[in-house]
């Protein structure tokens, strides 16, 4: 017994450094980093996560093995063991911080990340890890890799839609036809902002909350518009006519003005782009023209159509021009026998 009071210290000793490290010194790291601003703090603590505790346990436990009194084949095998854990250990947090900073990276060029690249990446780093924790204790990757390459051929055959639908989600995210954050429509006439692109579908939120699941390679073929390229800026367009006595040099300067001000309220970094008019028919009740100004993204149409409509219609009658409509004359004979 008294052989074993090491072996069993070391263990408790683990376990106790493990919920020290954990509770209190990692939790005051994670503070201290949170309050400093750190850049990638976050995915790296949350990567660390649990991973003290684990690592000082199985110091304890290596310690406990070597220290018992155990023969030398047993202390071998439980060394193995232990190597394995704790490699298999680093292997997952490699694995998600190789995935957290493709998040940030991308979030950071392209404005929002798609799961898809993350998932690919943090799938690398843990088939690579695993293939070197084989080798590490003794077991020779190389047949390995070979029966999958072979067994991969079987399973490409079976899995061809999953396939498909994976290689058209990497299509559409390096031709940068498409990326989260961007608002589509697509040909069935649906459309919404794109909130992720997975392995297998691309998701799109519309305006209602309710999300369109669309497969991967159906999105590839399909014919859609997205309002988010070239750029995010649109031109809105409004219809309007004005009565056959207007001023039309007054129409147009009212109208710009309300433009301007419709602007300034909904994009005020595009002020520099100059709402104009264009007239352009001779209606049967009025002379039409067509407003023409520059609004941040797609949706901002709505609210911007909804202000300039109000604000328009006060102006007008403010200065007396008048948006006429449809009048039908309507004559009824009385034919007395």
């Amino acid at each position: 017994m008294i052989d074993w009071i090491l072996p069993l210290a070391l263990i408790i000793s683990g376990l106790l450094f493990g919920v020290i490290g954990e509770k209190f010194i990692f939790k005051r790291l994670k503070l201290f980093a949170s309050k400093k601003n750190i850049p990638g703090s976050e995915i790296i603590f949350k990567s660390l996560q649990r991973m003290p505790f684990i690592w000082f346990v199985l110091a304890g436990f290596l310690g406990a093995i070597i220290s018992a009194p155990l023969k030398p084949d047993i202390i071998n095998l439980l060394q193995k063991i232990i190597t394995v854990a704790f490699l298999f250990s680093v292997t997952l947090v490699l694995a998600r911080l190789t995935a957290g900073f493709v998040i940030l990276y991308t979030h950071r060029t392209e404005g929002v990340t798609a799961s898809l690249i993350s998932n690919v990446a943090k799938t690398a780093v843990l088939v690579l890890g695993t293939l070197i924790l084989l080798q590490t204790v003794g077991i020779q990757i190389t047949p390995i890799v070979t029966t999958l390459g072979i067994g991969g051929i079987a399973v490409g055959l079976a899995l061809q839609d999953t396939l498909a639908n994976l290689f058209s989600g990497f299509y559409l995210i390096l031709s940068k036809q498409v990326k989260t954050g961007d608002y589509v429509k697509l040909d069935s006439g649906h459309e919404g902002y794109i909130t992720d692109i997975t392995w297998r579908n691309t998701t799109i939120k519309e305006f209602s909350n309710n999300v369109i699941i669309v497969p991967n390679s159906k999105l590839a073929s399909a014919i859609f518009t997205n309002y988010h390229l070239p750029v995010k800026e649109i031109t809105l367009t409004m219809n309007v006519g004005v009565s056959y006595d207007s001023d039309l040099e007054q129409v147009e300067r009212i109208t710009v003005e309300v433009a301007k001000e419709v602007m300034q309220e909904i994009a005020p970094e595009l002020t520099a782009n100059e709402p104009y008019i264009r007239f352009h028919t001779f209606g049967d009740f009025s002379i039409d023209f067509t407003l023409y100004m520059r609004v941040s993204e797609y949706f901002d149409q709505r609210i911007g159509k909804h202000l300039f409509v109000k604000k328009l219609h006060k102006r007008y009658q403010q200065a007396g021009i008048s948006i006429p409509f449809p009048v039908r004359d309507v004559y009824v004979q009385n034919n007395n026998d």
